[in-house]
């Protein structure tokens, strides 16, 4: 590695280090050739597995959390309070991270899918989150992210009066990105691996794993072109959110932020029927995957990853392409009732 590159790493590492952390991740993940896919699609695509970081069934949320972990443990924290939709797989990992920890869970779940059926509702990661002994409560709204925010200080309200410790996992953006944290390590961590690809390939919903990648990267120099795939909101809203997410963590960091407003790239091409729902391309490359690697993804999030990246094959031939998976496979069992073609 060149000085300038480690002195980047270092500088950063260490920045990093200012941060409690729990470091309940497998880590780092594997990163593996994609052997069939890339032959059927003309393309070299490799996966970067945050599938496998380990607690609760994985997922990218495990990175995130080992931070906001690590401030609840600082503070003594003895209630975990998180808000997410009813398949989320963020409330589902922090039910197991707390389980660890000896800290009870609340959870609050967001109506995001309104025509969800019953086996949504009860299966997947509805069902490991109650059995990993968290509290559910349910919220209407699935587009009122401070409404969310202001509903759990008020159990956490509650819960302090009963003598508890709570810690809020907040929802909105108007609080610092402590879960991108996770993800400019794990740019240090796909740097240290000595693995280089023309493009990566990432899900964009709440913005904290692709604004933390991007950020990282670009902090250590790497000009890897980034694709977030738009899995909640259209692509021009958003970039919004990711930039002002990346002024954010550059505050948070306090170092600058190396973005370019070009470096922000977003596909929306996968998003309809709109969010925790499948079109037939999604579902299509959901099956392909399984059927050619014996991987699995979910609808939410990385199905339509893997529909944004199949849609630009023609584009991206000849180019090394890195599919970073997410994690997700719970909620696989929520939607047994919306696969057409099995």
């Amino acid at each position: 590695m060149l000085p300038e590159k480690m002195q980047s790493v270092k500088m950063l590492t260490d920045r990093l280090l200012e941060f409690p952390r729990v470091r309940m991740g497998h880590l780092p993940t594997p990163v593996e050739p994609l052997s069939r896919l890339s032959a059927a699609t003309c393309c070299d695509i490799w996966v970067k597995r945050d599938d496998c970081t380990g607690i609760g069934f994985g997922g990218n949320k495990v990175r995130q959390l080992d931070f906001y972990l690590g401030q609840a443990v600082q503070q003594g924290a003895t209630q975990v309070l998180i808000t997410g939709a009813v398949q989320s797989n963020f409330v589902r990992v922090a039910a197991a991270m707390a389980a660890r920890q000896g800290m009870g869970c609340h959870i609050q779940l967001e109506e995001r899918v309104l025509d969800a059926d019953d086996t949504y509702r009860q299966n997947g990661n509805v069902f490991l989150s109650r059995m990993l002994g968290a509290t559910l409560y349910s919220y209407p709204e699935g587009e009122d992210e401070v409404g969310a925010d202001a509903r759990l200080f008020r159990l956490a309200q509650d819960l302090r009066s009963a003598g508890e410790v709570p810690f809020i996992v907040p929802l909105a953006p108007s609080s610092p990105p402590t879960g991108a944290l996770g993800y400019v390590d794990a740019a240090l961590e796909l740097i240290q691996q000595n693995h280089f690809y023309d493009d990566i390939f990432v899900a964009s919903g709440s913005s904290l794993t692709h604004s933390g990648l991007l950020f990282g990267l670009r902090a250590l120099g790497n000009s890897t072109t980034v694709y977030g795939v738009c899995v909640r909101r259209d692509r021009v809203t958003q970039k919004e959110r990711v930039r002002s997410r990346l002024r954010d963590l550059a505050l948070l960091l306090d170092m600058p932020n190396n973005v370019l407003d070009a470096d922000i790239r977003l596909d929306d091409c996968a998003l309809a029927p709109g969010y925790g729902r499948m079109s037939t391309e999604t579902e299509a490359a959901i099956l392909k995957t399984a059927r050619l690697e014996g991987m699995f993804l979910d609808p939410v999030y990385t199905g339509k990853v893997m529909a944004a990246l199949m849609a630009r094959t023609n584009k991206l031939r000849g180019r090394k392409i890195l599919f970073w998976h997410t994690g997700g496979q719970p909620a696989l069992f929520g939607y047994t009732n919306s696969f057409n073609d099995l």
